[in-house]
C-alpha cells in the first residue's frame, strides 16, 4: 500500500479512531496520543494491510488495546487500579440484562408474524414496505402488528415485573 491508498482508506479512520479513543479514554490529549500510535503501527503494516478483510475493525481493536495497555500502565506507575464500575452500575447493567432477557421471552412467544414484524422492524430497522414484500402482508396489516405487537410486550413486561 502506497502513501496515497493509505490516505485514502486509512487517514480517513483518524476521526473515528479520536471519537472512539476520546469516549474509552476521557481525556482529549491522551486520545489524540493513542490514535497517533495507531497510525503510527497502521503504518508500519501498510503492506498487510491490502489484504485485511476490515481495516477499520483492526484499527478500532488496536486502539482498544493500546487504551488497555495504557491503562494498566498507568496502574502499576501510580500502584492503584483503574476505576472500576460501581456496585450502582453493576446493578444497573444485571437488571438491564434481565429486562432484555424478560422481553426475548415476550417476544418469542408472540404470533409468529408479530414477532417476525416486530424484530424485522425494531432490531433489523427494515422499513414497513420492506416488510410487506418480505412477509406478503400488506403495509396496514404491518403496522397493525407491530401496533399489537408493542402493545402486548408493553402489557405483559409491567406484569412479569410488578410481582
Amino acid at each position: 500500500m502506497d502513501l496515497e491508498e493509505f490516505n485514502k482508506r486509512i487517514v480517513v479512520l483518524r476521526p473515528t479512531l479520536m471519537e472512539a479513543a476520546k469516549h474509552m479514554n476521557g481525556n482529549d490529549a491522551s486520545a489524540e496520543d493513542l490514535v497517533q500510535e495507531v497510525m503510527l503501527k497502521l503504518w508500519s503494516m501498510r503492506q498487510q494491510l491490502d489484504r485485511h478483510p476490515n481495516p477499520k475493525a483492526l484499527a478500532l481493536n488496536m486502539l482498544r488495546h493500546k487504551t488497555i495497555d495504557e491503562q494498566r500502565h498507568k496502574q502499576l506507575e501510580y500502584g492503584r487500579p483503574t476505576a472500576e464500575p460501581s456496585s450502582e452500575e453493576t446493578t444497573r447493567h444485571v437488571e438491564r440484562q434481565d429486562e432484555l432477557r424478560l422481553i426475548g421471552e415476550i417476544i418469542n412467544r408472540l404470533p409468529a408474524l408479530q414477532a417476525q414484524v416486530l424484530r424485522l422492524k425494531d432490531i433489523e430497522g427494515y422499513e414497513t414496505e420492506e416488510i410487506a414484500s418480505i412477509t406478503g402482508a400488506s403495509p396496514e396489516n404491518i403496522r397493525q402488528c407491530l401496533s399489537r405487537a408493542r402493545k402486548t410486550i408493553r402489557q405483559e413486561f409491567i406484569k412479569m415485573t410488578i410481582r
